[in-house]
Parts: structure tokens; C-alpha cells; sequence
């Protein structure tokens, strides 16, 4: 990893964070934000912090486009192609064509749409590799896809997946990963391991959560088969936003997804009895859109315009350097371990730590203001949203963690009280 001051062997500083702050090119996204003052938040990765310009937006759903327009806005306030939309904007921080991303339901509910799917293209084919450790919905769901459709489920350890692939042979229908691992963030070879996958005739869905918005994905670039994403962690769509998903242009004239809805039809409003899905990426729609939660998303992702996101991702692997250099440098009597991947080319934008009595630390640095989270059984994460997170926030943060455990301030029963969300 390399130092974030000119030369290794000397310490970082607070000048030393306040002078890359000054460099920093993206330094104006932060006004984009209405941040808590005396906050910093360093949990984009679970929920992304509110854009100014969501507030208004909102308010002339509620007031003007609901209030008054009523059931005329579908058309009058285009309500209806909103997930289209949506989609499109997603498309180029995710590398896909405009006509291959859109956005409906959850994550769960997509993963699911695509798992049969899947499937169903390579129905003489019969086993799924996923990754022990993997997000856990994505791995109920392959389980539940797996018995609908008669195939077996193979979850091996992260460093074993390849193995797994190549033993699975002709008899691989699907590999299904999430990109960036929600407790490590650790990164796939999206690129590896779908040419591998595909070449023994398989298919590839990768799950985006960790990835859409600040990492440069380029699935066209890839060749993925397919993909699903999050609404509301570096997108910043809010609490429950509408996920998103992906479908290459060449599978969307044979493919069947099981939720055969009324707005994945051809022609919804003819109302007819027999499904006949839409020829493009609308037919992985189903039910309505949630759709304020849909315009709150889609407005949010104005946040990236004008943005390079080669830029926004050197500044979240400096970001991470910066964290990992000052844990090296300042809490190294405290018992903390690095999770993630040290060099800043293999993690996503998140730094985890591991403690044993890692809820409790998380719970006093929520205290001070400083809004990380906790993940079973012991890692602490820190998550680096490029647009609003600072180095010297990062400063302040360490600062905070290395008071919090010199003085034993963590070790107060408030903080052991297990809440319901961690």
C-alpha cells in the first residue's frame, strides 16, 4: 500500500489530511449532500446520505404532482417510464448500454427474477456455485431457486470459487456472486471469472450492492450475463429505494423471468388474460413502481453528474489507504485486525476491522458522532463515500477510535445493548 505523505517512513498527519483535502478534485459534491453538522458519516456503504435536491423534488411529488395532479400524473408528471429512466441513468456508472438497466422491486426480488430465469436458459444444466459467506439473501434465494428448479447449490469458501467452477465442468448453469463482499470488500475478477464461467457454456449474475456508484463497473466491458444492484447505499435513493437490474441486450429476446406482471407485458393497459412480455429490458418489470420512493431515487442520482468515475474511485482507495495507514500508525495497542484487503486495487470502498468487542466500539463511536456499523460476529465497517467523505474525516475518526479505547470508554453498558438494527 502506498503512504499517503511523501515519505513512508514518516507519520501522517492532520496537516498532512487537511492538505489532500485541499487537492481534492470532488471536494464540491459535498455541497450536494445536507449532512448532520458534527457528523461524520462513514455508512454510505449501508445507507447513503440525503442529496439537497431530493428534498424539493419530494416535496413537489407530495404537493403538486399527487396533491393536485392526482392520477393524471402517470402521464402528465411521466410517472410511468420513471423506472426506465432510472435505469438509464444508473447504465453508465455501471458500464451498460441505456436500453439494458431498470430499475423496480428489491435486490431479493430481482436475484430471484434472474436465478430462474437463468436457469430456465440452461435447463440441462444443474449446479450453482456461489460463495460461503456471501450476502445472505443472495444465498437463501439461490437455495430457493435451486429447489424450484431441481438443480444443486454449491457455496464454497472465496478462494476456492474457481475450483469450484472448473469441477462443476459442463454441468455449471450459473455463477452467482456479489462483486464487492459486504463485510470484507473484498473485489471479484468480474471480468476473470465470467469469461471462465462462460467458456465451460455457464452464466454469470453478479449482485452490484457494494459496487454501483463508486467503483467504475463495466459490465459490457465484462461481458456479464446479468446483474443486480442497490438503490439506496452509494446511490443515496434513501431508506428502501427500488433496486435495480441488468440483462444483457442478446439474452432479452429468450428470456423468461417468473414474475409475469401486468407492467412486464407488451401492452398492459390492453388488459388481456394471456401474458405476452414486453420485447425489452421492461419485461423484468411486474407490479407498479413504489413511486415516490422511485422519484427520490432517480433525482438522487443527479448527484453524479459531471462526475469521472475514475476520479471518484482514486479518491475512495486513497480514502481507504489513509484509514488503514492511520490504524497501522495509531491503534496498534488495541487489538484490532484488518479484514479487508490491505492493497486498495483489491477492496471496494470500505475498510473492515475486526474486535472482539466490535458492537460496542461501533456503538460509542455512533456516540461521538462518528457513524460506522457492525457486522456479526466482530467486524466494525467503515464505509468511504467519495462525493461527501473528507480525509479529514478519516483523521478525526481514527482520532476518535484511539480515545474511545485508551480511555475504556467503549466498555459502558449502554454500548453492549444490542439494538435491532446493527
Amino acid at each position: 500500500m502506498p503512504s499517503v505523505v511523501e515519505s513512508p517512513s514518516r507519520s501522517v498527519s492532520q496537516a498532512d489530511c487537511l492538505a489532500l483535502d485541499e487537492r481534492d478534485p470532488l471536494k464540491h459534491l459535498k455541497d450536494r449532500f445536507d449532512l448532520p453538522e458534527g457528523v461524520i458519516y462513514l455508512d454510505g456503504n449501508s445507507l447513503g446520505a440525503l442529496p439537497k435536491s431530493v428534498k424539493p423534488r419530494l416535496a413537489k411529488a407530495i404537493n403538486e404532482e399527487w396533491g393536485k395532479g392526482l392520477i393524471r400524473s402517470w402521464n402528465d408528471a411521466g410517472w410511468y417510464p420513471a423506472p426506465k429512466r432510472a435505469g438509464e441513468a444508473i447504465a453508465r456508472l455501471i458500464g451498460a448500454d441505456r436500453d439494458e438497466v431498470i430499475v423496480c422491486d428489491s435486490i431479493s426480488v430481482n436475484l430471484f427474477k434472474l436465478l430462474i430465469a437463468a436457469l430456465r436458459k440452461r435447463p440441462e444444466r444443474k449446479i450453482i456455485v456461489s460463495e460461503k459467506g456471501n450476502f445472505p439473501t443472495d444465498v437463501y434465494i439461490n437455495a430457493e431457486a435451486a429447489e424450484l428448479m431441481g438443480c444443486e447449490l454449491r457455496c464454497v469458501e472465496p478462494g476456492d470459487v474457481q475450483a469450484a467452477i472448473e469441477e462443476a465442468g459442463d454441468g455449471l448453469a450459473l455463477l452467482q456472486l456479489t462483486h464487492v463482499h459486504y463485510k470484507t470488500g473484498a473485489i471479484y475478477d468480474m471480468a476473470g471469472l465470467t469469461r471462465t464461467v462462460q467458456k465451460l457454456g455457464g452464466l454469470v449474475i453478479w449482485d452490484l450492492a457494494h459496487s454501483a456508484g463508486t467503483l467504475p463497473v463495466d459490465l459490457n466491458g465484462c461481458r456479464a450475463d446479468f446483474a443486480v444492484g442497490c438503490g439506496y447505499k452509494y446511490l443515496n435513493g434513501g431508506p428502501g429505494a427500488p433496486a435495480f437490474v441488468f440483462v444483457a441486450r442478446h439474452h432479452l429476446p429468450d428470456l423468461h423471468q417468473p414474475i409475469a406482471g401486468w407492467h412486464g407485458h407488451a401492452r398492459p393497459f390492453a388488459f388481456a388474460q394471456d401474458y405476452a412480455p414486453h420485447a425489452g429490458i421492461e419485461k423484468m418489470l411486474a407490479g407498479t413502481s413504489p413511486q415516490l420512493s422511485l422519484i427520490a431515487l432517480e433525482e438522487a442520482l443527479t448527484v453524479f453528474d459531471g462526475v469521472d468515475m475514475q476520479v471518484l474511485r482514486a479518491k475512495n482507495r486513497t480514502l481507504g489507504d489513509l484509514f488503514i495507514q492511520l490504524v497501522d500508525q495509531e491503534l496498534g495497542a488495541f487489538g484490532f485486525e484488518l479484514a479487508s484487503p490491505r492493497e486498495s486495487a483489491e477492496r471496494g470502498s470500505q475498510v473492515s476491522l475486526t474486535h472482539p468487542q466490535g458492537y460496542a466500539i461501533v456503538q460509542a463511536l455512533i456516540a461521538r458522532g462518528i457513524i460506522g456499523d457492525f457486522r456479526a460476529p466482530d467486524i466494525l465497517r467503515f464505509g468511504f463515500a467519495a462525493p461527501y467523505v473528507g480525509y479529514e474525516d478519516i483523521w478525526n475518526a481514527i482520532a476518535a477510535l484511539k480515545d474511545i479505547m485508551a480511555t475504556g470508554v467503549w466498555d459502558q453498558p449502554q454500548f453492549h445493548a444490542r439494538q435491532a438494527v446493527t
